[in-house]
């Protein structure tokens, strides 16, 4: 019934996760990884009804079922090769390839990573039907997507959903234009977005076609990674580079050196703070598409041990903006951010012996040394 696998760069792979049926079975989608570090995904065939499901899975295998579809109205089922996308909201978007109205034509749907489902758009045949690609959250915040069925001649749409479910029918394949999408658009650091259909156009033997779709959108810089610390090399991705005189991590100046007109590096910058990039160009100033989480760490906390009540110097980088700080997992009641390096915590009530923890909008830092609690 399938794996999760994962496989390091020197050919040894691991098995995380057998499928077994009630938990899923027949995943053919790509996963992704939240924000959060976890992977998510879904599965064609099982779950407790046996119309597919959504799950996430810890980097260390640690797996939880999120969903179980009913294929009933307006739940979905079967979601199909479209893998699960994070919008900026920090939900995850998807489709089904059936289920939904009367027309079993799939649905559109959004789950938090705690596991609640919102239906958002049943599709009825007339405006798509029967989606197997994922979505894409284009820069002014609406998903696009395609279907290979359904529309006004039923060789397939592209359509366009706002996260709250507003959906409407962008372009009506016509055969001569190209039949039958099956991939996932892809938008461009120029901001239009781009795909392909698997049959019609003008060509010879009804091949399919290559196609642009302009919405309007400005163009913007794409990070690679999107997440690093301090110190840390990020790629950016665009156009117009040439002659580029500044780079900022949300309002902190970077060093940078120009590759070429689409490509340059830059470092971290020490204060960085999570938030957008921006490169300024002659042509103007583009941000990325995403926003850049600037990971936090911890070097180094003084006392190494103590009792409940204890105050503890937790010394660190990129520690601004500090949410939340736990011993052994016990979340402090207490904690004061001094400086971008600096917490002061109070070891809390049933704190227990273990690695202190202190999250961020950046991500979670722990120490490799644990933190004693004592009597």
């Amino acid at each position: 019934m399938g794996t999760v696998y994962k496989l390091i760069p020197s050919g040894t792979l691991t098995t995380l996760y057998s499928f077994g049926g009630a938990n899923g079975a027949t995943p053919c989608a790509p996963l992704v990884q939240g924000a959060d570090g976890n992977f998510y995904g879904t599965t064609y065939y099982g779950g407790v009804n046996g119309f597919g499901a959504i799950y996430k899975i810890s980097p260390a295998g640690k797996y939880t079922l999120l969903y179980s579809f009913t294929g009933v109205s307006p739940d979905g089922a079967h979601p199909d090769y479209a893998a699960l996308v994070q919008g900026t909201d920090g939900d995850f978007y998807g489709t089904t390839f059936l289920g939904g109205g009367p027309t079993n034509g799939g649905i559109v749907f959004k789950i938090t990573a705690a596991g609640a489902l919102t239906v958002l758009h049943e599709f009825n045949g007339t405006d798509g039907s029967s989606p197997t690609a994922h979505l894409v959250q284009a820069t002014d915040g609406n998903f696009y997507g395609t279907t290979p069925a359904g529309g006004s001649a039923n060789i397939g749409v592209i359509f366009k959903i706002t996260p709250a479910g507003t959906y409407s029918v962008v372009y009506n394949f016509d055969g001569t234009t190209g039949k039958s999408p099956n991939v996932a658009l892809v938008q461009h650091a120029n901001g239009i977005l781009y795909g392909d259909t698997t049959m019609g156009g003008t060509g010879t033997n009804n091949a399919g076609v290559f196609y642009s779709l302009n919405i309007g959108a400005t163009p913007f810089v794409r990070l690679v990674p999107s997440s690093a610390k301090v110190g840390r090399t990020v790629e950016i991705l665009g156009q117009g580079f040439t002659g580029t005189t500044g780079v900022s991590f949300n309002g902190t100046a970077a060093t940078f050196h120009v590759s070429s007109d689409t490509y340059l590096t830059t470092t971290v910058p020490a204060g960085a703070k999570t938030g957008y990039i921006s490169v300024v160009t002659p042509g103007g100033t583009l941000k990325s598409n995403k926003t850049f989480r600037v990971t936090p760490q911890i070097t180094s906390f003084n006392p190494s041990s103590g009792p409940v009540g204890t105050s503890v110097i937790i010394m660190g980088v990129s520690l601004t903006g500090a949410t939340k700080v736990t011993f052994g997992g016990v979340k402090a009641t207490a904690f004061t951010v001094n400086s971008d390096t600096q917490v002061t915590a109070t070891v809390p009530t049933a704190a227990v012996t273990g690695k202190i923890a202190i999250i961020t909008a950046g991500g979670t830092a722990t120490n490799a040394t644990s933190f004693t609690v004592t009597p």
